[in-house]
């Protein structure tokens, strides 16, 4: 008899428990008082009470859901005012709003590539880019991590009447390191290519104003597609592509995750843009945030912990071996702080790591007290496997 579904998919999960890649779900409860240092939420806003108050009275004014996509009868008031404010941020003429930030760059990626594009991407780039450019069918190359050396010998062999475009995260999301904006900008203009930064890490904690690492100091010429998420530093949920008008009018004709989808729910919108009221009103917010990340870096780097070169809330510890990786999360669970135990596939084989992440709504004790807890876990560990992992 040939191989039924059950086994193959109880093969699969072997598989993976074998290799101490099984994940789980963890269904949060506000009873347990773990320190979360594992999430996004880098400003401190998705608890925030004036957010809950934003979101039900958008409930109460436009109702629960927008009851249909946004091109038939979903688009409401919220919406359009969310866009404006998003335009502002970022300095671009306009906004459109996705579900999520997965959605959002599969959109813009469906919508402007097809056979005969060629796409750039850095190797280290988050899956939705990766896939997007699959599911369209591109021609696609991938230069090593933020060497723009690299990118720029693989545009050179490009044929000259390709369409090219290149993309990149704006900040690392498992490294926690940033792409040189201005120097991919230059080298895609050399090349008459456009350029797309995926900054759903920066916006809301880096910039002068909240508006990431590419918003105002890089304008729609020299960064024709921004895309960023609300669900992180924001607080809320969906994403947003930035742009011209043209790019703009193109996404809504022909993204399909933005035209096939239904409009984000109301009550989202609205705490959404309380969010971008109060990342202007509050710069105290990312003031403190990077405050703490200089702190934990210091101190870490005190106790000879194997940090990655990063400037922003995302401080892995490199620890390279998938069990250990394990053993010190379960030991700063047990501490009562949660972390990221990030291992193969979403990092390369012998790159395991914690991934600790620093809001604003940490104090300096809640910094202490991570610290004091990786201490324990570097005393349990004998020296020499930290040297295995280049520590």
């Amino acid at each position: 008899m040939s191989q039924t579904w059950n086994d193959y998919l109880r093969l699969r999960a072997d598989q993976r428990r074998q290799a101490q890649r099984w994940r789980q779900r963890q269904t949060q409860r506000r009873d347990l008082a773990l320190l979360d240092m594992a999430g996004n939420d880098y400003l401190g806003l998705r608890t925030d009470p004036r957010l809950a108050e934003a979101a039900s009275d958008g409930a109460r004014r436009y109702g629960s859901g927008a009851g249909a996509s946004h091109l038939v009868t979903g688009h409401g008031e919220l919406h359009e005012a969310l866009e404006e404010a998003l335009a502002r941020l970022t300095g671009r003429p306009r906004a459109l709003l996705f579900s999520t930030g997965y959605m959002a760059n599969l959109g813009v990626i469906q919508a402007l590539c097809d056979p005969h594009v060629q796409v750039y991407q850095d190797r280290l780039n988050h899956a939705s880019l990766i896939d997007g450019a699959r599911l369209a069918g591109a021609r696609s190359r991938r230069y090593h991590h933020l060497d723009l050396a690299d990118l720029d010998r693989l545009m050179t062999r490009a044929p000259e009447k390709s369409l090219a475009l290149a993309i990149s995260d704006g900040v690392f999301s498992m490294d926690g390191d940033c792409a040189d904006v201005g120097e991919l900008a230059r080298l895609c203009q050399r090349h008459g290519a456009w350029l797309m930064i995926d900054d759903a890490h920066g916006v809301g904690v880096l910039g002068e104003r909240g508006d990431g690492c590419v918003g105002q100091r890089y304008d729609s010429q020299q960064v024709p597609i921004l895309v960023g998420t609300l669900g992180k530093a924001l607080g809320t949920g969906g994403a947003f592509v930035a742009g011209d008008d043209a790019l703009i009018e193109h996404l809504i004709q022909f993204a399909r995750p933005y035209v096939y989808t239904t409009a984000m729910p109301p009550p989202v919108a609205a705490a959404s843009l309380k969010a971008l009221e109060l990342l202007d009103a509050e710069p105290e917010r990312r003031q403190h945030l990077h405050s703490l990340v200089q702190l934990f870096r210091d101190e870490a780097s005190r106790l000879g912990l194997p940090l990655m070169p990063s400037r922003t809330p995302i401080q892995p510890i490199l620890l390279g071996d998938e069990s250990r990786t394990l053993e010190w999360a379960r030991l700063l669970e047990a501490s009562g702080i949660k972390v990221g135990a990030i291992r193969p596939p979403t990092v390369p084989s012998s790159q395991s790591r914690l991934r600790i992440t620093l809001t604003a709504g940490h104090s300096h004790d809640d910094i202490q007290r991570l610290l004091d807890a990786l201490a324990s876990c570097q005393r349990l560990v004998p020296a020499d496997s930290m040297e295995e992992v280049g520590a």
